[in-house]
């Protein structure tokens, strides 16, 4: 079976901050091109779903899209919970991490990461 390589409309948003910080993420961990960025969600955390961020290489399953020069790969199946979607990159002095504003979530945890549709 061989992979799609199509490019997709964009179903979610990387801030400025957030693509600032997975470049640098990026360049750190020496990855090669063939690595992208997985967006996606799982069963688990206070809420229901929690959100999946990190490189991976490219699935059978995956849909493909370009943002800002980064492959971003996410499950077909996965689009319905994350269209939409907003992630950003904080570094204050009380919070600092990668946060999710998800139009689709009904009800989020207070840390953020965990919500439910």
């Amino acid at each position: 079976m061989s992979i799609a390589t199509e490019v997709q409309n964009k179903p979610i948003t990387l801030t400025q901050g957030a693509l600032n910080q997975l470049r640098r993420i990026h360049q750190e961990q020496n990855l090669s091109e063939e690595h992208g960025l997985r967006i996606g969600v799982k069963g688990g955390g206070c809420s229901g779903f929690s959100y999946v961020l990190g490189f991976d290489v490219q699935k059978d399953k995956d849909d493909v899209y370009e943002m800002e020069g980064f492959k971003v790969f996410m499950e077909k199946s996965h689009a319905i919970y994350l269209l939409g979607m907003e992630i950003d990159w904080i570094d204050g002095l009380n919070n600092r991490g990668f946060t999710f504003s998800n139009p689709n979530a009904k009800d989020t945890c207070g840390c953020g990461t965990s919500f439910s549709a």
